[in-house]
């Protein structure tokens, strides 16, 4: 990377990791937590409360996304760190779990990942794409296994409401980042022109990657509606979480490093891309055989920690990978509007993960919830089966053409 990439990949990078760090402390013990709240006894509602969140955010990343396309990036980034800080401190005040859920659904307002993700891809070449959105996907990972370590811990001094007015907070930390260390935008943005929606969703490339990180982490948030219930049926209390967290987390890092970039200078990005849904796929029948009332010897942590590693080593990748191949495949002058509708289905995902694993727990158990998380990986499984990984300059390419052996780009 060139100096300017390696400032933007950092500054971008620590945007999402304040942003994320924020939303992920409440995650390990929110289902705990909010039913303390006046309201907080029927899980669906739980459920909705976590990916309310997320339906936000779905309805409003297209707008962002080009906005960011018309207005530039940064204000765009801004205005959305703003938003999200005022759901983080109507969060922290909430007296009940109806304004719990209204303060989520206003943290959601701040849609920024599309213009975040956009200023990465305008900031960096092709051949380094990847490593960049993986600097990324690293951040938002660590984020996750340092709320792991530290989220039981601070729920017991500040409680919900003090862990979301420091979400807060760290939104106003991702500001400061925005004006003072992410470097100028490109000056060709303001004069190229500018794509639609409609030229987006006519590419058949980005729809398959548009579903897959839908079913991604629609997936990953409805694990967290049973997976701390199965770890405190194994034996470990809630505040010791982190100790499976934190070692499956760090360790797929490795796994990532040594697989994703290597493979990918190689020609084998569509090997790995397909294997780590498959990985996942598996992780969910493991799950599934781990929730069963048949066999209880599933429960030990060794198991579960096994499963979980595996998780993560998948997510990373597919994490890493997909807006990497949704940024190479967009048009330049559209790259807003196309990860708009990326992050719109990612945002729908994790709405749809937490209420509809909610209810799915509520009403079929954590059984239930593993095999319809696992019928939903072979489904994305035998979609993205037809891809052929993007070519280095796929993005310039109006209409996801690239060069890729003298064909098509087709994903």
């Amino acid at each position: 990377m060139t100096p300017v990439e390696r400032r933007a990949s950092t500054s971008l990078a620590a945007i999402f990791a304040l942003r994320m760090l924020g939303l992920f402390l409440v995650l390990p013990v929110f289902a705990l937590e909010a039913a303390r709240y006046p309201g907080g006894d029927d899980p669906a509602r739980i459920g909705l409360a976590m990916g309310i969140y997320g339906l936000t955010q779905g309805v409003l990343q297209i707008p962002f996304g080009i906005a960011s396309d018309w207005w530039g990036r940064k204000r765009v980034i801004i205005a959305g760190l703003l938003i999200f800080a005022l759901g983080s401190f109507v969060a922290a005040w909430a007296p009940d779990l109806n304004w719990l859920i209204a303060g989520r659904s206003l943290q959601g307002a701040g849609a920024i990942s599309a213009a975040v993700t956009a200023l990465l891809a305008d900031a960096t070449r092709d051949e380094v794409r990847t490593k960049a959105m993986a600097l990324v996907g690293a951040s938002i990972a660590l984020m996750f296994a340092l709320s792991l370590v530290i989220a039981p811990l601070l729920a017991g001094y500040i409680g919900l409401h003090g862990l979301f007015a420091l979400t807060g907070a760290l939104a106003l930390g991702g500001i400061a980042v925005v004006l003072w260390w992410v470097p100028p935008e490109p000056l060709d943005h303001v004069n190229r022109p500018r794509g639609s929606v409609a030229e987006v969703l006519k590419n058949t490339a980005l729809l398959r990657l548009d579903f897959g990180v839908f079913v991604l982490h629609a997936v990953q948030l409805a694990m967290w509606v049973a997976i701390p219930a199965l770890l405190v049926a194994a034996g470990l209390d809630k505040s010791q979480h982190w100790q499976v967290y934190l070692p499956a987390v760090l360790a797929s890092f490795g796994v990532m490093g040594m697989t994703l970039f290597p493979l990918e200078r190689r020609g084998y990005l569509r090997a790995v891309f397909l294997g780590a849904v498959g990985l996942i796929f598996v992780v969910q029948l493991g799950l599934l055989w781990a929730a069963s009332r048949t066999a209880p010897e599933a429960h030990s942590l060794s198991w579960l920690a096994l499963l979980l590693f595996l998780f993560f080593c998948g997510f990373n990748v597919l994490e890493a990978s997909q807006p990497s191949m949704a940024s190479r495949v967009a048009p330049a002058h559209a790259r807003g509007a196309a990860l708009g509708v990326y992050n719109t289905l990612q945002s729908l995902g994790f709405f749809a993960g937490g209420a509809v694993g909610g209810w799915v727990t509520k009403t079929h158990g954590a059984q239930g919830l593993f095999l319809l998380c696992g019928g939903l990986m072979l489904l994305w499984l035998l979609v993205a089966w037809p891809m052929r990984a993007p070519g280095r300059h796929a993005a310039a390419v109006s209409g996801g053409a690239g060069p890729l052996g003298g064909q098509p780009v087709k994903l």
